[in-house]
């Protein structure tokens, strides 16, 4: 270990308050997922508890892991927190179909009370409705990604905690939205039919992409807060940001060519034909039928 690998993990503490609430929201689920396989099996499968645990601890490893310490000192470092929080959170947390078990793992009086009034308020609706139109999903999951990634807002979360914070916020919450049509974790209906998502996904790739491909081919160090640091696991400043775009650039085409192939092979075998056909000629059928529980078989 170099000692400036060491040096930054000496400093390093911790984040005590993000390792309790990541780790209230797992019991949580893992509770309300007891709760509904004694009452009812095979409601949610266990697939769907593995990837909600596995998107929890990846959202560990990108903020309350000792990843964090390096953030500030390697560009590769803070782009893998970046990949983690928009495309490995979001996907394995909405296969996890959240919506049940935390409803059930938490105090029925808290949801009957507090989140039932909350759900049920017509401005609320109004608005999640708004919020989970595809269109509007992806526009918002490309807008945060571009403008974070501007130097003037990068420079900004590298300097201030609470921007750092807000920007791994934003990039947690619009990328839920993005992933939200494709996976269509219960209890949403689609928006739009299912032959557009490889078409949505395939549009997906290009903000990662353009981003990506502008770090790994400009020939100069775009951060300057990364221009004077000490350089951790390659040997040069611009060295670390060719790797880091690269990295977004393959990691998020792979990301979003893998599902769009995957719903593909699945509309075109003859039980996605079929089941393709039964929805246009029986339109009266309430679209709650065909709804998903978030499973990984949705892809």
């Amino acid at each position: 270990m170099s000692p400036a690998v060491r040096s930054l993990l000496n400093e390093w503490s911790p984040p005590i308050t993000i390792d309790v609430v990541l780790l209230l929201i797992s019991v949580v689920y893992l509770r309300g997922w007891l709760l509904l396989r004694r009452s009812s099996p095979g409601l949610i499968a266990e697939s769907s508890l593995a990837a909600f645990l596995a998107g929890m601890f990846s959202l560990w490893v990108a903020i309350g892991s000792p990843l964090s310490a390096f953030d500030d000192a390697s560009l590769t470092a803070h782009m893998i927190q970046h990949i983690l929080l928009m495309l490995v959170v979001p996907p394995l947390v909405l296969l996890g179909a959240p919506a049940l078990p935390l409803l059930h793992g938490l105090p029925q009086w808290f949801v009957r009370v507090v989140l039932g009034a909350f759900f049920r308020s017509r401005p609320v609706q109004a608005v999640g409705k708004s919020l989970v139109h595809p269109l509007v999903c992806w526009i918002l999951a490309a807008v945060a990604l571009i403008a974070w990634h501007m130097p003037s807002a990068f420079e900004l979360a590298l300097r201030s905690d609470f921007w750092h914070d807000v920007e791994h916020l934003c990039f947690l919450s619009t990328s839920i939205l993005f992933w939200w049509p494709v996976i269509q974790p219960f209890p949403s209906e689609a928006r739009w039919p299912r032959w557009s998502i490889p078409v949505y996904l395939f549009l997906g790739m290009f903000p990662s992409s353009a981003v990506g491909a502008f770090l790994a081919f400009y020939d100069q160090v775009l951060y300057p807060s990364y221009r004077e640091g000490s350089v951790l696991f390659v040997n040069s400043a611009l060295a670390d940001q060719v790797l880091a775009g690269s990295l977004m650039w393959v990691f998020g085409v792979f990301v979003c060519f893998l599902p769009a192939v995957l719903i593909t092979l699945k509309l075109l075998s003859p039980q996605g034909v079929q089941a393709s056909h039964s929805v246009r000629v029986s339109p009266e059928v309430p679209p709650k039928q065909f709804s998903s529980f978030g499973s990984p078989s949705q892809l």
